[in-house]
Parts: structure tokens; C-alpha cells; sequence
């Protein structure tokens, strides 16, 4: 067999390793000082991403991720991040290549295993199994498939599509995968079946097909010799079976002398049973043990062949690895953008002192509307809820993730959170961002050290346009309280500390973030030495951004290298807009804010007093007012371009659906029709479930009531009901008059026309009385009507009443009569029942039970009900056994009085009379 080592047709490429997550490069030092601020501006950087929560950010791109290599790596937040600036552009056009693939197919990878454990095991001399060996074929196969498959989509898009497919390819251009080590395992292993193969070695197929002839010999003799045992009555039938590794047949104990000179393997538990082994059978069985054993150590000689092999090719198949989590991790930063509407950032490395190729207008950093990505997944949901394909602005984003300009996108916006511009001009070092407390000066700053480490990563940043960026080489932040009780720190002297380290390691390439720069001391202290900080940082950093409340940091401004920027802060509503005012200075304002607390009013005063009495110079507070005064005139002016942008707005919608209106009466007419019938519905269940409550009371009250009162609350059941659908009913109608007759008698039984339910269909269940009124059934609902309310139907058919609320008024009737009857006849007896009326709480329903069950449903309602009171037990026909059974229950049972079939016409139904 002969394999020779194949590659994809790639052009070689060095592609460097894979860098790590925490890059410093330095321009201003020796290499022997190099060498020792490397560990401390490592342990300040990833203090720095600690602050900025990168692990978060991380964890976000995780979820887009298709190996468990990658999702490992996104999870750890060891994604790659640019050591220098060609490595992070390089980041960034494997992401636009991605995004490009993703339009061509859905790109899954996770049939790409880590194998690393299982090449290590094969390095330390293990010996791997099948299964093991299986899996490094299948990650061999679905690794080149992949390239494989990036070479047809780019070939597909014409010679342009390929060259911008190319920073994928190139991540695979130098990869051996392997292919003879692929074809050997294919050779040897069916993984399908977990086997090796008889090809796998000549002396395997001999052995195995010696085995099989032996096999066939053996099993031959074992049949005649099993059958003639059979036959001579030495067992039930012919038994071949295996003991202690030998093939034998089964015998009784008492016909062993039918296998002379046999060796007795095993005994059946009972003893009855020998199994022997013919002694013709012997050389034959130790033929197929020598022979198993031989295949089995051929078996291991190649599964110690195909182990020394991946062990051999631990280097590609790592390598092939590494490469795979790059691809993987640049499809889920293009799934991530996708999921953020992120665009692409431009990074740039140049320094204002004059080297620029760019023009001089171009900002140092210009982004737009960016927001925080993680305040963001509370706007646009969970990045593993989100199908980042299906998203309505795929077109759109598309654009500006290939690195076109796109000025004209617009993503989805939403009111949290607030999206910042940032823009720095061109030769600024230091920026001082001053203004109130929670107004946004930390979480914005944090959003530029995110942008800058997103940048340097090639992920794309959740803003608008084309974001300008430039390349740092370490991000330093001092955000937050570094108070240490084991090291003896305070506030102030945590927060000193950091900046100490952080100006020992940065360099003319890196970021620095300060929060509240010489806080948590005397002012005046603080303060100047806050301005000496910046100015020592405006000649040995690329750009600093430092937020504080101390005025007079902003006077530094005299400096071309310094900048200010304020947080918004409106003074109609007392509250930070969170948006940022480049060139302006903000106040504190926290008198205001104080007062609109509710701080005591002499408090206040007082206040500005001192506040007088520090500033002697009235210019400060003249200089206050013209800002508030152009502040106010500023929000006034855009207020009115805000109101007539929405009036605008509010007129091409309204022109679009009075268009749309036009266009489209069917649908609208629909839609009316629908909202009519969705009103009416809710009207007619408020009307039900009203009549309900009136039935249900109207059935407590009759268990109780005597006769003389039956009347009267069946009177004020039906006024009740009556009511109801009176103010439910839909309004005025005109009721066409079908009798043609003024002296129209409905009859009972026949369906009319009744104007209280709204010209609705009902049927008379009591013809006209002396009152001129009808009784009628709508639906469930019995309500007695005028006369002159009822209009005839043409053609109308006399049907039945439902029978689902109770007959109220005739039944009470016959029940009266026949209670004042048995009232009568036995008084002597003293036993008087309630009115004979079916209700929820006297019926008894035994339909489908079985005979016991139901009779042991009847004796407990039986045993549960009063004295003097009735039980209606619904048994059905059906083959009559469970009315059977209840009538003989009811016959012997001591406290039924009597028992009665319910009406002549009723035979499912029998009326039981409890004492």
C-alpha cells in the first residue's frame, strides 16, 4: 500500500502564531528595561481588561462560536488581540472575509474536534483505541473540507470574490493536513463499524481467513456431532454453545458415554446438563484459539501502527488546531457584528509630529453613535437568542462590514444606550472630561478603552459610519476604588499608586484612562497634582482621557495638546442626557441637583454664599450664565428642528396611510369588521358570565327556599337576567316585520326575531300570558320579553329549547303544585322537601362510570345531602346495569324515603326523596 502526502493546491504563506491576549510593544526604552516592565505592564494590562470587563465582551462572542476550541478560547478571553497594527488589520479583514462567506453559506464547523488530548496520548505511547483513531480522521476530513470549501465559494464570486476571501484562505494556505494519515486510517478502519479491516495487513487477512475456514470446519463437526446426540435421546435439541473460550455441545449428565473420550468444560447449575468437547473437536478449538490470538496481536500491531503515526503527525494536526479556532473565531466575530450592527474600524499607527501621510483634518479618533456592547444586549437581546442571519438589516450592514463607505447607514436604534460621539482632533494628547456625577463621563470613557480593544481584536464596533481608531499599543486605565486594607492604601493613595505604574510602563503608543484624577484629597493639592500628571503625559503617551470635577484642569486648554469635553446636562429637567460636548466645559451643578433632591432652601442659600466667597472674581459666574444662556439657546433651537423634523415625520406618515387607506379600502373595511366582532364578543362573554353569576345564586338560594318563596326568586332571577341583556344589548335596531299581522301569537316551540338581544334569533319556550309577555331561550339564557318585542322569522321551524339552564319557570310551577300536594298529604309524617328543582348541587351524573364505581359515587351523595332533601341521579340507558344498581341501592338504602322516575318521558333520570 502506497500513500504519498498530499496538500490543498495553497500558495505557502508564514502565517505567524496565533498572539496572545496581552500584547506590549515599546519604543522608548532599552531592551534591558524592556525586559523588566514587560511582567508589570502585563499585570497592569490585564488589570486594565478586568475594568473594562473584556471577559464579558468575551463571553458575548463566545456564543457565536461552532468548536468547542473556540468557544474554550472565547470563554477564557484568550482571543487573539494585534501585537502590532498589521496584525490587527489583518484580524479585521478576516472578519469582512467572513461576513463574505456567511452570505455565500451557513458556515458550521463544530464537526471539528479537539483531538489534542488523543495526539498527546499517542505521544506519551499509549495506545489508542478505534474510536480515538476515528475521531482524528473525522477532524482531518472536516478540517480540509473547509478549505476545500472557502476555495469553491471564492472561486464562485469571480477573480475579485477571491481575493476577498483571501484572508481566510491564507489562514490554511500552509496547513499539511495530513491526507496520507487519513487514507492510512481510511485503509485499515471502518469507523463506521468501529473494525479494522482485513486489508489492513496481509498477515491480518490470512489469519482471518484461516480463522474462518477453521470455523466452518469445526462448526460442521459440532452440528453432526450435536445432532447425533439428539437423536439418541442425550438432549432435548441440538445445543451448540461456548465454555471457557472452547466451542462444545451441550449433554446430559446420564448420556455423557455417548462422547467418549470427551473433556467436560462446564456443568449446568442443576447438574442435569454436561457441555463437552468432542474429542474430535479438540485440535480444531485449539486451532481457533491460536488463531484468535494471533489476530488480536495483529489488531494491536496496527492500532500501535496508526497510534505511532498521529503521534508522528502531533505537530500538523496542532497546527491544523490552531488554524481551525482562527477561522472559527473569525466567523463568530462577523456573526457578533452582525448581532451588534457593528461596523468596520479604521486603525491608525501615526503620531501628530508631523510623519502623518493623512491629511491634517483627519480627527485621531471620529466615531459616531457608538455604544457600550454590553449595555447594548439589553436592547437587543441575549447573543445566543439572536439568529444574527435573519436580521432585517443584513443588506445594509453588509455594506459597511465589507469596508465600503456607508455613510447612508442607519441601524436600529434604540433609547438605551444613549450612543456618544467621540471625536478627538488630530494632535491631541490629553482630554479632560468634566460634569456631573452619574452623567456618563465613566461609561463613556469605558466605551473608547472597549472600542480601542475591539479595534486591536478585529471585532467590528457597534457604531454608525466608518469609526476612525487609532492603534494603542497598551490601554492603562485607573477606574474605580483601589482601596487595600492588606496593603495599608486609602483611597487616595490606591488610586495614586496605580497611576504611578501606569506612567512607569506607558509608552508613546498607549491609551490612558483616568476616573476622577486627584480625587479623594485636599483640592488644591489635588489639583495641581493633577496638572502635573497631564503635563508629563502630553509628551510620553498617544492619548489620555481623564474625567474630573476640579474646574481648573480645564483651563489647561491653552495647550493645543489639550482638550476639553463635558457631559450634558439639562437644566429644564435636572438630569444628565449622557451625551458628550466636545470643546465645552461642564459644571458640577450640584447646587442644583441638590435642590431638586429637596435639600432645605437656607441650605442652598448658604451654599452659594461660600461659593461666593471662593470665587471673589464675579467672572466665573458671568461666564456661568452666557453658558447656560447658550446652552439654553442651543436646546431651544433644537427642540424646534427636533419638533419639525417630527412634524414632518407625522405628515409623510399620515400622507403614506392615507395612500395606504386608499389603495387598500378592502383590508381596512376587514379590519373594522374584525375590531366589531372582537368588541361584540367581549360584550356577549361580560354578558354570560354575568347571567352565570345571577343562575348560580339563583341555585344557592333554591336549596334553602320554601315553597311559598319559589316564585318569587325565580320572578327575580329572570327580572335579573333580563337587566343584563338590556344593557348589554348593541343598541336601537329597526325590526323588520315578517307577520304581516298586528295580531301575531307566537307559538311555543317557533323561532323569532327578539329586539332586546338585538334582532337576535331565540325560541319560545312559554307562549303569551296574561301580562303579554313571552318567555324565550337565547342561547342558554331564558328571559321573559314584551309581545310587541318579538318580530316572526319567514319559514320559521319549531325547534327544542337547550336544556342546559334550568327550566325555571314551568318546572317551578309543577314542583309547587306537587310539593303543596305532598305537603298535604303528609303533614302527619312530617316530612316536608324543598322545591324539586335540578340544580349543579343536586344532580348526581353516573354516565360512564362502571357499576361499582357508580354505586359508591351514589352512596356518598346520598350520605352527603341533608334531610328533607332531593337527589337528581342522572344513570342513563345505555345496557341498563348501572340503573339497575342504583335502583337497588336506592331501594334498600335506609334514608331514601322514595324514589321516582324524574318525568314520564325521562327514563335516564331517577328523582331520590332523602329523610
Amino acid at each position: 500500500m502506497e500513500l504519498t502526502t498530499t496538500r490543498l493546491l495553497f500558495t505557502p504563506y508564514s502565517s505567524p502564531r496565533r498572539p496572545v491576549a496581552v500584547p506590549f510593544t515599546t519604543t522608548a526604552c532599552s531592551s534591558d528595561s524592556h525586559s523588566l516592565r514587560l511582567p508589570f505592564a502585563q499585570t497592569l494590562q490585564s488589570e486594565t481588561l478586568k475594568t473594562l470587563e473584556w471577559s464579558s465582551v468575551c463571553k458575548q462572542l463566545s456564543s457565536f462560536t461552532s468548536t468547542s476550541m473556540g468557544l474554550g478560547v472565547a470563554r477564557d478571553a484568550d482571543i487573539p488581540i494585534g501585537k502590532t497594527p498589521a496584525e490587527s488589520r489583518k484580524l479585521l479583514d478576516q472578519t469582512t472575509a467572513a461576513v463574505l462567506a456567511a452570505e455565500y453559506r451557513q458556515w458550521d464547523l463544530s464537526g471539528i474536534e479537539d483531538v489534542s488530548a488523543i495526539v498527546e496520548s499517542a505521544r506519551k505511547g499509549e495506545l489508542l483505541t478505534i474510536g480515538e483513531i476515528c475521531t482524528v480522521r473525522r477532524m482531518l476530513s472536516a478540517s480540509r473540507k473547509v478549505g476545500e470549501e472557502l476555495e469553491v465559494a471564492a472561486a464562485a464570486g469571480g477573480r475579485d470574490s477571491f481575493g476577498r476571501y483571501s484572508p481566510l484562505l491564507e489562514i490554511l494556505y500552509d496547513c499539511d493536513f495530513c491526507m496520507d494519515l487519513e487514507r492510512k486510517i481510511e485503509y485499515c478502519v471502518e469507523c463506521n463499524l468501529s473494525i479494522i479491516l482485513d486489508r489492513a495487513s496481509e498477515d491480518l487477512e490470512i489469519i482471518r481467513s484461516e480463522r474462518k475456514s477453521n470455523m466452518e470446519e469445526l462448526d460442521s463437526l459440532l452440528k453432526e456431532v450435536s445432532g447425533h446426540v439428539f437423536r439418541a435421546g442425550g438432549i432435548d435439541r441440538p445445543l451448540i454453545t461456548k465454555r471457557r473460550s472452547r466451542m462444545c455441545v451441550g449433554i446430559r449428565a446420564s448420556h455423557r458415554y455417548l462422547l467418549s473420550g470427551g473433556l467436560v468444560l462446564s456443568v449446568s447449575s442443576s447438574g442435569a446438563t454436561y457441555f463437552m468437547e468432542p474429542k474430535e473437536a479438540i485440535e480444531l478449538n485449539n486451532m481457533e484459539v491460536r488463531l484468535s490470538n494471533a489476530e488480536r496481536d495483529e489488531e494491536i500491531a496496527i492500532l500501535s501502527l496508526l497510534t505511532s503515526e498521529i503521534a508522528d503527525a502531533g505537530i500538523q494536526i496542532k497546527h491544523i488546531l490552531d488554524r481551525v479556532i482562527e477561522i472559527d473565531l473569525a466567523f463568530a466575530r462577523a456573526s457578533y457584528a452582525r448581532w451588534l450592527n457593528g461596523v468596520c474600524p479604521t486603525l491608525s499607527s501615526d503620531h501628530s509630529d508631523g510623519s502623518c501621510a493623512e491629511a491634517d483634518h483627519v480627527r485621531l479618533v471620529d466615531i459616531e453613535s457608538i455604544r457600550h456592547p454590553l449595555l447594548l444586549e439589553s436592547s437587543v437581546g441575549h447573543p445566543g437568542d439572536v439568529a444574527a442571519s435573519n436580521s432585517p438589516h443584513f443588506a445594509n450592514l453588509n455594506n459597511s462590514m465589507r469596508g465600503l463607505t456607508s455613510s447612508d447607514y442607519s441601524g436600529t436604534s434604540s433609547d438605551f444606550p444613549v450612543p456618544v460621539d467621540i471625536k478627538i482632533e488630530r494632535g491631541t494628547k490629553v482630554v479632560v472630561i468634566s460634569g456631573p456625577n452619574t452623567g456618563g463621563k465613566t461609561a463613556s470613557m469605558k466605551t473608547l478603552g472597549l472600542a480601542s480593544l475591539m479595534s486591536k481584536a478585529g471585532m467590528y464596533l457597534p457604531a454608525k459610519d466608518s469609526p476612525r481608531v487609532p492603534w494603542f499599543d497598551l490601554i492603562l486605565a485607573d477606574i474605580g476604588d483601589h482601596q487595600s486594607l492588606e496593603q495599608n492604601l486609602s483611597t487616595f493613595s490606591g488610586h495614586i499608586s496605580r497611576i504611578c505604574k501606569i506612567l512607569d510602563v506607558a509608552s508613546t503608543e498607549s491609551l490612558v484612562l483616568i476616573d476622577e484624577i486627584g480625587s479623594g484629597t485636599d483640592p488644591s493639592e489635588g489639583v495641581a497634582l493633577s496638572v502635573s500628571i497631564l503635563q508629563y503625559l502630553k509628551n510620553r503617551i498617544h492619548l489620555a482621557v481623564v474625567t474630573t470635577h476640579y474646574a481648573d484642569l480645564t483651563l489647561l486648554k491653552e495647550d493645543r495638546r489639550f482638550e476639553n469635553a463635558a457631559m450634558e446636562f439639562s437644566l429644564k429637567t435636572l438630569q444628565p442626557t449622557y451625551r458628550i460636548l466636545w470643546g465645552s466645559t461642564g459644571d458640577s451643578n450640584a447646587l442644583n441637583i441638590a435642590k431638586s433632591i429637596g435639600f432645605d432652601g437656607e441650605i442652598i442659600e448658604r451654599a452659594k454664599e461660600w461659593v461666593e466667597r471662593l470665587r471673589p472674581e464675579r467672572q466665573q459666574e458671568r461666564k456661568g450664565f452666557l453658558y447656560q444662556s447658550l446652552l439654553e439657546e442651543r436646546d431651544h433651537l433644537k427642540a424646534q428642528a427636533e419638533k419639525a423634523a417630527s412634524l414632518h415625520v407625522e405628515v409623510m406618515n399620515l400622507y403614506q396611510e392615507i395612500l395606504h387607506e386608499a389603495e387598500d379600502i378592502d383590508n381596512r373595511q376587514k379590519a373594522l369588521m374584525a375590531k366589531e366582532t372582537h368588541h361584540a364578543l367581549e360584550e356577549r362573554k361580560a354578558a354570560e358570565m354575568e347571567i352565570q353569576t345571577v343562575v348560580k345564586e339563583f341555585e344557592n338560594n333554591l336549596e334553602d327556599a320554601r315553597p311559598d318563596q319559589l316564585n318569587s326568586l325565580v320572578r327575580k332571577c329572570e327580572s335579573s337576567i333580563a337587566s343584563i341583556l338590556e344593557a348589554h344589548q348593541p343598541g336601537k335596531l329597526d325590526f323588520p316585520d315578517r307577520s304581516g299581522d298586528a295580531s301575531y301569537v307566537p307559538q311555543n316551540g317557533e323561532q323569532v326575531h327578539v329586539k332586546g338581544l338585538g334582532n337576535k334569533l331565540a325560541t319560545v319556550v312559554e307562549e303569551t300570558g296574561d301580562d303579554d309577555t313571552i318567555l324565550v331561550q337565547f342561547g342558554k339564557v331564558r328571559v321573559r320579553v314584551n309581545k310587541n318585542d318579538v318580530r316572526a322569522v319567514a319559514n320559521s321551524r319549531r325547534s327544542r329549547a337547550s336544556g342546559s339552564i334550568p327550566q325555571l319557570r314551568r318546572k317551578s310551577q309543577n314542583n309547587h303544585e306537587e310539593l303543596q300536594n305532598q305537603a298535604e298529604g303528609k303533614k302527619d309524617e312530617g316530612s316536608l322537601y324543598g322545591p324539586l328543582l335540578q340544580t349543579s348541587k343536586n344532580t348526581v351524573d353516573l354516565r360512564g362510570m362502571r357499576v361499582e364505581e357508580a354505586a359508591i359515587e351514589l352512596d356518598m351523595a346520598i350520605s352527603s345531602r341533608g334531610s328533607y332533601s332531593v337527589i337528581f341521579i342522572i344513570h342513563g340507558m345505555g345496557t341498563g346495569a348501572v340503573k339497575e344498581r342504583v335502583l337497588e341501592i336506592l331501594k334498600n338504602h335506609p334514608r331514601v324515603a322514595k324514589y321516582e322516575q324524574e318525568s314520564s318521558l325521562n327514563y335516564g333520570c331517577t328523582v331520590a326523596y332523602i329523610s
